[in-house]
């Protein structure tokens, strides 16, 4: 009877068992199934934050594409604008967006003038400081004959000073090629 008993007792202990696995199987299954839900809404946050992180950047790149279309703009005007006043007609020049007025030389924009540039242009200066510091050098560097030295390095440092000095004023727009 102990033994009838005894197997009994362990039959159902395995029967009850095996039916608590079924049932932590199915809610862990479950729990599974939340999680990977859970997951799959994070992803799709993230897309979409990656999406409104490419809409901001586009905004940006526009936005910066207007500045430096005004930007462009405004240099064109800037070029439209320069207008030579007192200085004497041509015939065969002619100032984009300008008209003559009378016979004193001048020219009005129409929107703001600007006065003739006034001094020494860089070319000029230097030239003059090129013949200057050449004739020196010149000088200086022949010994038998100073004054011949003098000229051949003045005229050699006045026309490289002119080079450079033109170079400089197309740079800064005083001069067109």
């Amino acid at each position: 009877m102990k033994n009838l008993f005894l197997t009994g007792a362990s039959i159902i202990l395995l029967f009850t068992s095996c039916n608590k696995d079924e049932k932590i199987q199915t809610a862990s299954l479950e729990q599974q199934k939340l999680d990977y839900q859970a997951r799959q809404i994070d992803i799709e946050k993230q897309k979409l934050a990656i999406e409104k992180e490419k809409i901001n950047f586009e905004k940006q790149k526009d936005s910066l594409n207007k500045v430096e279309a005004e930007k462009a703009k405004k240099q064109v005007q800037v070029k439209e604008r320069v207008v030579y006043r007192d200085s004497p007609r041509r015939s065969s020049g002619t100032y984009a967006g300008t008209s003559s007025s009378g016979s004193s030389g001048t020219a009005a924009s129409t929107g703001t003038t600007a006065t003739q540039k006034k001094g020494w242009s860089s070319a000029a200066k230097g030239t003059v400081i090129g013949t200057v510091g050449g004739a020196a050098a010149g000088a200086i560097i022949s010994k038998k004959n100073p004054g011949l030295g003098a000229v051949i390095g003045g005229i050699a440092g006045g026309a490289t000073g002119y080079t450079i000095g033109r170079a400089e004023d197309r740079k800064s727009g005083r001069v067109q090629k």
